[in-house]
């Protein structure tokens, strides 16, 4: 299981957040979330979950792999699962 976690340091609504994400699958993370953190599949954010600062010892005790945010993301990366993000069309003016 490659599950992992960045530092809840992300703000958002008054709270902090971390990202959790895998580098196999995303059926991996899914199981994972649904099993261990129980935050519905709708939250998903298409290719992460945003887990609150509270659900961070808890995702790590489960076996989640606590990592930098620029480990996370490259592997991410590395394993062809981060979304590209969109940008804006540009107006013709």
């Amino acid at each position: 299981m490659a599950v992992l976690i960045d530092t809840p340091v992300w703000p958002w609504r008054g709270r902090l957040w971390s990202h959790l994400v895998s580098d196999v699958s995303y059926d991996e993370l899914h199981a994972f979330v649904a099993a261990e953190l129980g935050i519905p599949r709708r939250a998903f954010q298409g290719d992460h979950y945003d887990v609150p600062a509270d659900l961070y010892d808890v995702a790590v005790a489960a076996g989640a792999q606590p990592v930098g945010c620029r480990e996370l993301l490259g592997r991410l990366r590395g394993a062809g699962l981060r979304l590209k993000k969109t940008r804006p069309a540009a107006s013709a003016g």
